[in-house]
């Protein structure tokens, strides 16, 4: 983006290029940026339009999700008309719709160790809107190996929380949180749902810290991290220091693995199941979702128990019996394998995929949501 080459440009940022300390230096230091954003979902669907419509030059969307109908309620940069098509492709076509002048590159793949690198080689700034820790941890390290700052955002239910992880200038995200929690100890949006809200203000908070960055204004959020509950509606902030013990970052890792989130014996793909359904194999099949999920597509002649009153419901269920649990992604199915194999239920499987497989590769006329 040249900003001397049309005056309309020039206009467009005048009320924050006369904001003090501001000026027309960083308004050509954000037309000169390239920024990475990881995720077009909750968070980046503030992130992207906000960093767009304040100048910056090359906005990389790295997404490999599709817009679905129960997003719509946070995710602003999609429309209904946009439901099964690519997060990342959707986001850039509302970002042109904005300003024409800001190039999007659409990476629609999804962020692994063996992309991360060369990903974050052409960019400035690398903003991680992911709603997962392996991509969370993944998104530090890389930024650490290759020398560029990282903003970073959560959010869960009626809070969230932002920071910044500069290695070369201070703390970075480990040094916060050495240790990813224990697996399903953290709700997802999926399970435990979100404020839409939330997700804006924190989103802000970190399109926010990425233009500080780049233009040199103000003092970044390295070392500290700013929390927001809405309930409350109160902002809280946490400082902290390197850890001088931590092992240096030199390489990437297996994110999934370092998460204790390693492939999960017991899955069962929406074909066998079909296969196994066919041939009349005797099973149960348990959906885990709530129940207005229920209503709106399930399988014939499930069993609902949703995944947080299952426990408690397993008393009234043969433990000899085969059983299918399967939820709306194979998500909470996987919680679900766990408590039953611990209560021995010892042919228990679950729906790779979930219901959403089912639908796209089985039976259309199942609702997809």
């Amino acid at each position: 983006m040249q900003l001397s080459s049309s005056p309309g440009l020039t206009a467009r940022f005048s009320r924050q290029v006369i904001l003090p300390g501001f000026g027309t230096e960083a308004q050509h230091r954000l037309a000169a940026a390239r920024v990475l954003v990881i995720g077009a979902g909750g968070l980046g669907s503030t992130v992207i339009p906000a960093l767009a419509a304040a100048g910056v030059g090359t906005i990389g969307i790295v997404d490999d999700d599709t817009v679905e109908l129960s997003n719509l309620h946070r995710q602003h940069i999609h429309s209904v008309a946009d439901v099964g098509r690519g997060k990342a492709q959707s986001a850039a076509e509302s970002v042109a719709a904005i300003t024409p002048d800001t190039m999007v590159v659409v990476l629609a793949r999804r962020l692994v160790s063996g992309n991360a690198l060369e990903l974050f080689a052409d960019y400035d700034l690398v903003i991680d809107g992911s709603d997962n820790f392996p991509t969370r941890y993944l998104a530090n390290d890389a930024a650490t190996l290759s020398g560029i700052p990282l903003v970073w955002g959560a959010v869960a239910q009626y809070g969230g929380q932002a920071g910044v992880a500069w290695a070369e200038r201070g703390p970075q995200y480990r040094d916060l949180f050495p240790a990813p929690p224990p697996p399903g100890s953290v709700l997802s949006c999926e399970v435990g749902g979100v404020l839409p809200t939330v997700c804006a203000t924190i989103g802000s908070i970190m399109a926010t810290e990425a233009i500080k960055i780049l233009t040199g204004i103000g003092t970044p959020l390295i070392g500290r991290v700013t929390t927001f509950d809405a309930l409350s509606g109160s902002f809280r902030e946490l400082s902290y220091e390197r850890d001088p013990s931590a092992a240096p970052i030199d390489h990437l890792i297996d994110y999934d693995l370092f998460c204790g989130l390693a492939p999960a014996t017991g899955e069962l793909s929406a074909q066998e199941l079909a296969t196994e359904l066919e041939t009349g194999v005797p099973l149960t099949l348990l959906d885990v979702r709530e129940p207005w999920e229920a209503e709106i597509a399930s399988l014939p002649g499930a069993v609902l128990i949703p995944l947080g009153t299952l426990e408690g419901g397993l008393a009234t269920m043969d433990t000899d019996a085969p059983i299918v649990a399967y939820c709306h992604h194979g998500i909470r199915s996987v919680r679900a394998l766990e408590l039953l194999r611990a209560h021995g239920f010892t042919d228990a499987r679950h729906l790779e995929g979930g219901i959403d497989a089912w639908s796209r590769l089985i039976d259309p006329t199942v609702a997809r949501y």
